[in-house]
């Protein structure tokens, strides 16, 4: 492996509450020694892995090679040992780089103030040993260099997947409060969905769930738009490996039935956003939305059901949530026999105004909201 990761040891983040998922995630792409970890998951890999991780996990949100942890009780600490990485084993002069740094509960308190001495020791040094530097870029640089400071500790990383992989490229447009594709991606798999009967989602709003419960079923890589990853600025980057690894990746995909997977909203610029970012999709033809009130729906028999109903927050009115939240348990009980619903809740109040039994529920978090998903069984 490149400078610092002979060991081949990374670090995937994840969203609150999907570690776990995460873990299972990247054990099925054949990371080794994986093993759940504060905000995301360790795991063990060679290139081939690594490749393979940033291109197809639904569930990570960047991949990092940690390069030096070292004690940070100042900004001069951090500066000096920043500089003594050997930084030209892993940029070249010619090379662009950005710093992205997250500080918590320590004695530097500013990320960008942290970000800035990081940058610093990284030029200095090159200047002090070729008399060149090399130039920043933040918005597509060669290099993606993270730092994280907690408790006045330090860990400086190499982003492997150059910026975040919930960003798959696809949703062109939007909707207020929309869900992040990584934990659309953890309720299909919650779900435990794999096309054995219709995908259903009455709330699409644009289209998150929808997309991902596509590139599930049709075994879509996750980063299939994404054109650069951070690994490919590695010293020891394989870029026949590489395309080996992509070719197989796309060589797993499949069509889609017609209508096995349908969506649909009462917003008018919800669905025009969902139809639009499900063409960014290959072979998403096959995938139905529809401009109507849930209400008015004939029925949803024997399907899987997701959804993320408007609460609180997005409807702005605790009252109208409620009763909204009411209708819809009045609707599966009434008109989905034979149905699973998955319905993310903002609040337990909520959880309880559907007025149906889950058989399960999972705490999981939309941005820093705290929700529920509910399993609930139609019979």
């Amino acid at each position: 492996m490149f400078a610092y990761q002979e060991d081949g040891r990374y670090f995937a983040q994840a969203a609150r509450g999907l570690e776990e998922l995460a873990r299972d995630e990247l054990q099925e792409l054949g990371a080794g020694d994986v093993e759940v970890s504060g905000s995301g998951v360790h795991f063990r890999s060679d290139a081939a892995g690594l490749y393979r991780v940033n291109h197809r996990a639904r569930l990570v949100s960047r991949v990092l090679a940690p390069l030096a942890a070292f004690g940070c009780f100042s900004e001069q600490a951090l500066y000096d040992a920043a500089r003594a990485i050997e930084w030209e084993k892993i940029i070249a002069p010619g090379q662009t780089f950005a710093v992205f740094a997250h500080v918590a509960e320590s004695r530097i308190i500013h990320s960008h103030y942290a970000a800035l001495r990081l940058k610093d020791a990284i030029a200095d040094r090159f200047r002090e040993r070729s008399g060149r530097r090399p130039d920043v870029d933040t918005e597509h640089p060669d290099a993606w260099i993270h730092l994280s400071v907690r408790a006045d500790r330090a860990l400086v990383s190499l982003d492997t997947s150059g910026g975040s992989l919930h960003r798959r490229g696809y949703r062109l447009q939007s909707v207020a409060a929309p869900l992040q594709e990584t934990l659309a991606a953890a309720i299909v798999r919650l779900s435990g969905w794999q096309g054995e009967r219709p995908l259903v989602d009455p709330f699409c709003g644009s289209g998150t769930l929808l997309a991902e419960a596509f590139l599930h079923y049709c075994r879509i890589p996750s980063a299939f738009k994404r054109s650069t990853f951070g690994f490919a600025s590695l010293p020891d980057f394989d870029p026949r490996l590489w395309e080996a690894v992509r070719r197989e990746g796309e060589a797993m995909t499949r069509e889609m039935p017609e209508g096995l997977i349908r969506g649909s909203d009462l917003d008018r610029q919800s669905v025009a956003a969902a139809r639009a970012n499900l063409r960014e999709i290959p072979l998403t033809r096959g995938v139905a939305v529809e401009r109507k009130d849930f209400r008015d729906l004939e029925g949803i028999p024997g399907a899987t059901i997701v959804c993320n109903p408007p609460y609180g927050v997005r409807v702005g009115d605790a009252q109208a949530a409620q009763r909204l939240f009411r209708e819809l348990g009045d609707f599966l009980k009434q008109r989905c026999p034979g149905s699973t619903a998955y319905v993310l809740c903002g609040s337990l109040e909520l959880a309880a105004a559907i007025g149906l039994k889950p058989s399960r529920r999972f705490v999981l978090f939309n941005g820093p909201l705290e929700c529920r998903l509910l399993k609930i069984e139609i019979f």
